[in-house]
């Protein structure tokens, strides 16, 4: 099984479905631009948002397994997958990577 890395390359905000539908949230997203995770395997890791995790963690599974090319030839690097969360007020786009960096014993 490979290890996978994990980028944050976008993020997004909605002021205003956040205004009008949310109900106030004290840090509702950790994540910062540029900020890399490296999921050991198929594990979620450390400090992950666990609802982003939720989204992408299939896309993982299948990269950590030796699959990709989603979507037939959806991405130019067919070991990757580009994933936002399911957040509709603040989304935040992921880069997943497969590393040849085999994943520790699980």
């Amino acid at each position: 099984m490979k290890k996978v890395k994990i980028t944050v390359k976008k993020m997004a905000c909605y002021p205003d479905l956040i205004a009008t539908y949310e109900n106030p949230i004290e840090h509702a997203c950790e994540m910062q631009l540029g900020q890399t995770f490296v999921a050991n395997g198929w594990k979620k890791p450390q400090g992950f948002c666990e609802s982003a995790w939720e989204s992408i963690s299939p896309f993982v599974m299948t990269l950590a397994h030796g699959g990709g090319d989603f979507y037939d030839g959806w991405m130019k690097n067919p070991k990757s997958a580009m994933i936002s969360c399911n957040d509709g007020f603040r989304p935040v786009s992921f880069l997943l990577e497969a590393l040849d960096e085999e994943a520790e014993d699980l």
